[in-house]
């Protein structure tokens, strides 16, 4: 896995090149501290990653990743920064993760292991397409961080006018965007829109239980709640579970 450092601090460089190499696999090829010299690279140079750093010259690291994200080759970004305010415009912007400085490291530690995994299942061959789509990885917001969370531990989410709040077995989420366009980026077989307010995992369903005006009111594994299902969405639930 071949990978790439854009940090202008010569200590925060060096740490993170002893962490990736100490603890993972990956071919760190280049290193960089500024932000066109970059653009320049990849112009010629196609890599996995990117450990890229916000506040670097020339071209920021905002601004780099949007260039970056119009390649048809998209490594991974990895965002490394003091300020923990920039994590909602690297949400945007679709980053694998953001890591603060100074850097701890069994955050680091962490990270790596996913990253290399992602790459891996990325890069994995046809014949195992099916498994891989099992373990298809999304990334959520907790208290200013991005956290790759497996698509499979996502029970439902709910809408909370322009925010989405997405609930998992014991976390809670809070994600910038309107439950419309966060339920695009999930697998359409694993979850359903069941009403104007929620989308839920079709795998977490423990029980339906029939409703007033012929809804239903799901009951969900694991978790004391229960997800409504709209009048407008009945006959399409219905027959996406054969009732």
């Amino acid at each position: 896995m071949k990978v790439i450092i854009v940090e202008d601090e010569v200590l925060a460089q060096q740490e993170l090149n002893w962490l990736i190499k100490n603890h993972s696999q990956m071919d760190i090829v280049a290193t960089f501290d500024d932000g066109m010299d970059v653009l320049k690279y990849l112009q010629h140079h196609e890599v996995d990653a990117i450990f890229l750093d916000i506040n670097i010259p020339s071209l920021d690291g905002v601004l780099l990743a949007q260039n970056i994200s119009k390649f048809a080759h998209k490594p991974f970004i990895v965002f490394i920064t003091a300020w923990k305010e920039h994590a909602v415009e690297a949400f945007e912007l679709e980053a694998f993760d953001y890591i603060l400085k100074p850097y701890e490291e069994s955050r680091i530690i962490g990270m790596l292991q996913k990253l290399e995994a992602a790459h891996h299942q990325q890069t994995a061959p046809q014949a195992h397409a099916s498994s891989s789509r099992e373990n298809l990885t999304i990334n959520l917001v907790k208290d200013e961080r991005i956290i790759v969370t497996d698509i499979n531990d996502i029970y439902y989410a709910e809408a909370h006018e322009k925010m989405t709040f997405v609930y998992t077995r014991r976390e809670a989420y809070v994600m910038p965007m309107n439950i419309t366009e966060f339920c695009s980026r999930l697998p359409e077989n694993h979850f359903f829109r069941c009403h104007r307010s929620y989308c839920v995992n079709l795998s977490k369903i423990r029980e339906i239980e029939p409703w007033f005006n012929n809804t239903y009111i799901l009951r969900l594994r694991d978790l004391d709640f229960q997800v409504p299902v709209s009048r407008s969405k009945v006959k399409e639930f219905r027959q996406l579970m054969r009732l």
